[in-house]
C-alpha cells in the first residue's frame, strides 16, 4: 500500500475543504473508463455548478493531455507530473503566479488532488518492466470519481440554457406584440394608462437585452404576459364598443373628416425632400434598428417613422409638450429621426425628454446637425453625401 502526501508545496495550511475532497478522492472511483475528453465538456457546461471558470478548465485540459490515454480509468496511473514550466508552455505561455491560482481552484473545486513527494518534486519511479509504479504529481481521480455528477450537472446546465432561450423568445414576442397593441390604442386608452403601459413595455425591453438568470426571466416572463393580457382586455372592449355604436348609429354615420388634399404645398414638399436627403431613410434605419421593433408594419416612409417616434416618445419617458415642440422647431422628419436617435442610445442618455428639449433649442439657433449625429452612430457608412459628421 502506498502513502501518498498531500501537504501543499511550501509547508502551507491545508484548509478543511480541501482535506474533505482529498479524502473524496480516496473513495472508490467508477469501475468503467470514461473518455476524458467528454468529460472535459461536460465540465466545461457545468462550470457553473462546480465553481470554477473557462480558464481553471483550460488548466484542466492541460493537464489531462499529459496523461497518456484517451480514457480515465481506475485501473490506469491517473497521476500527471508536468513541471511548472512545461504546463506553463502548453498553455501558451501562461505566467507561473496565474497557473497556481487556477490550480489552487481546481483543488478547492474538487477536480484535482495534489500527491506531493517530500521534496515537493513533480516525478514518477519506474520499475524494473519499464511501467511507473510510482508518481508525484496532479491526481485526476478525483475528476473520474465525480463523472457521474459533472454528467448530471452538465445536463441540467443544457435544460436551463434551453429554458432562458425560450423564456427570451417568449418575451420577446409578448412585447413585440404588447407595442403593436398599444400603439393601436394610442387613441381610445387614457392618457394615464397609455403612460403607464409605454413606460412598462420600455423597461421591460431594457431588462431582455440584459442577460437575465432564469429566476429574472421567469418574472420578466410573466410582467410580459400581464401586460399583453391588459391591452388584449382593452381592444376587447374597443370591438365591444365599437359593434354597439355601429348598430346603434349606423343611420346618423356623418363623416366630418375632411379630405386630404392631393398634394402638399410646393414649399412644404421642397422642404420635406430637402430634409429626407440630408439622411436617407435606409441609412437612418440601419443605424438605429432598435426603433423597427415598435412598428407593427415595415417602415417605409418618413410617415410611418413619425408614426413610430409618435409612439416611442412617451415610452422614453418624453412629454406630449415636448414632443410637440420638437416637431415644431425641427419638423417632423427631424423630430422622428432624432426620437429614433435617442432609442437607440437610450442606455447611455439619462433624461430622454431633456435630450430632446436641447435638440430642440438647437434647432432654434440653427446649430443642429441630427444628419451628422446618425452618421457618427452609424460610422463611416458609404451613401452619405454633403453630410458633415459632428458630436453631439
Amino acid at each position: 500500500m502506498h502513502h501518498f502526501s498531500t501537504t501543499p508545496i511550501g509547508r502551507r495550511a491545508v484548509s478543511a475543504v480541501r482535506m474533505g475532497h482529498d479524502s473524496d478522492s480516496g473513495c472508490p472511483a467508477p469501475t468503467c473508463a470514461i473518455d476524458k475528453w467528454s468529460l472535459l465538456k461536460d465540465a466545461v457546461e457545468a462550470r457553473e455548478a462546480l465553481g470554477v471558470s473557462d480558464r481553471d478548465l483550460a488548466v484542466l485540459s492541460a493537464l489531462l493531455s499529459f496523461h497518456p490515454h484517451p480514457e480515465l480509468d481506475n485501473a490506469q496511473q491517473l497521476i500527471v507530473f508536468p513541471s511548472n514550466a512545461t504546463l506553463s508552455a502548453r498553455l501558451h505561455g501562461m505566467p507561473e503566479s496565474t497557473l497556481r491560482r487556477h490550480v489552487a481552484m481546481l483543488l478547492k473545486a474538487g477536480l484535482i488532488a495534489r500527491r506531493d513527494s517530500p521534496n515537493g518534486k513533480r516525478f514518477a519511479r519506474r520499475g524494473q518492466d519499464g511501467q511507473i509504479n510510482r508518481a508525484f504529481g496532479f491526481d485526476l481521480t478525483p475528476l473520474h470519481a465525480r463523472a457521474a455528477t459533472i454528467k448530471a450537472a452538465a445536463a441540467n446546465a443544457r435544460a436551463a440554457a434551453l429554458e432562458v432561450r425560450r423564456l427570451r423568445e417568449d418575451v420577446g414576442a409578448n412585447l413585440r406584440e404588447a407595442s403593436a397593441l398599444l400603439q393601436r390604442l394610442s387613441e381610445s386608452l387614457n392618457e394615464a394608462a397609455r403612460v403607464r403601459l409605454a413606460a412598462a413595455l420600455a423597461a421591460m425591453q431594457r431588462c431582455i437585452r440584459r442577460k437575465l438568470m432564469l429566476d429574472a426571466l421567469y418574472d420578466l416572463h410573466a410582467k410580459s404576459q400581464s401586460a399583453l393580457h391588459e391591452l388584449h382586455s382593452h381592444i376587447q372592449a374597443e370591438t365591444e364598443e365599437m359593434a354597439g355604436n355601429g348598430s346603434q348609429n349606423e343611420r346618423h354615420y356623418q363623416n366630418t373628416k375632411p379630405e386630404e388634399s392631393d398634394s402638399e404645398p410646393a414649399e412644404k414638399g421642397e422642404e420635406q425632400r430637402q430634409r429626407s436627403e440630408s439622411f436617407p431613410l435606409d441609412m437612418l434605419l440601419a443605424a438605429t434598428p432598435d426603433v423597427a421593433a415598435y412598428s407593427v408594419h415595415p417602415i417605409r416612409s418618413w410617415k410611418d417613422l413619425l408614426d413610430v417616434s409618435a409612439f416611442v416618445a412617451p415610452m422614453l419617458g418624453i412629454s406630449t409638450h415636448v414632443w410637440s415642440l420638437a416637431r415644431q422647431r425641427m419638423g417632423d422628419d427631424t423630430a422622428a429621426a432624432a426620437v429614433a436617435f435617442i432609442l437607440q442610445k437610450s442606455d447611455h442618455i439619462r433624461s430622454p425628454g431633456a435630450y430632446l428639449r436641447a435638440l430642440s433649442e438647437k434647432a432654434v439657433a440653427a446649430t443642429l446637425n441630427v444628419a451628422g449625429m446618425i452618421k457618427t452612430l452609424a460610422g463611416a457608412t458609404r451613401g452619405w453625401r454633403g453630410v458633415d459628421s459632428c458630436q453631439l
